[in-house]
């Protein structure tokens, strides 16, 4: 009778604890959304006044080549950009040779998703970006990493951008915009567009992930 009872215990603990197994959820940061492109960029060498300078020597080499007029002073300080990157030990023309190379390999890493994280339930942080209303609770919004992006910022690239949907009983009444919250739910990996009003007018944002949000909680900082 013992042995039995034993077993039935056992079989009711193990009945109780899958379910509760089955509902844990996997705590994300915004890295974990961006899968490892490793290359070499030897644009990231150059300081910002070198990447103008580089920036003065394109533009006017393209203005030559398509046999568009240059003033005197723009050839001379075109020409000083490009002796200050020489005297710096810039290859231009190496540079420039890899230039469609390397911004191809930056286009893989700004839209590459993990495509391990379609279907599981996930919690994370980030900023509120609303798109759609039901009274004062917003039920679909973009989950952003920092204040302003897309409005006050340009875009961030598309795995760092979440499209969150929640249901009108479980979305937050928010207080205003960008604010930071918990999301929970279930992700998915689909690159797609969408057109939002951004700092200089409408534009389209390119959008990495969705989330089938199960919980929407304002972000506290003990959580993190």
């Amino acid at each position: 009778m013992g042995k039995h009872l034993n077993k039935a215990l056992v079989a009711l603990f193990v009945l109780l604890a899958v379910p509760a197994l089955a509902m844990q959820v996997a705590q994300m940061t915004w890295d974990d959304l961006k899968p490892v492109v490793e290359f070499e960029d030897p644009f990231e060498a150059l300081d910002p006044s070198q990447l103008g300078d580089l920036g003065m020597v394109v533009r006017i080499r393209q203005m030559k080549a398509d046999g568009r007029e240059v003033s005197e002073s723009t050839l001379q300080e075109a020409a000083e950009a490009e002796a200050a990157l020489v005297k710096a030990g810039i290859d231009i023309d190496g540079l420039l040779a890899q230039r469609a190379r390397i911004t191809e390999l930056r286009r893989k890493r700004a839209t590459s998703l993990v495509e391990e994280l379609d279907g599981q339930t996930i919690r994370m942080p980030g900023f509120v970006l609303p798109i759609e209303y039901a009274g004062r609770k917003v039920t679909e919004f973009l989950l952003v990493p920092w204040v302003g992006a897309c409005i006050h910022t340009p875009p961030p690239p598309a795995n760092q951008i979440v499209h969150v949907v929640v249901d009108e009983s479980r979305a937050l009444e928010t207080r205003g915009m960008f604010e930071p919250v918990w999301v929970t739910g279930d992700i998915f990996t689909e690159l797609t567009v969408r057109n939002l009003y951004l700092k200089d007018g409408s534009g389209d944002i390119n959008i990495g992930y969705s989330l089938q949000a199960s919980l929407v909680e304002p972000y506290e900082k003990k959580d993190n």
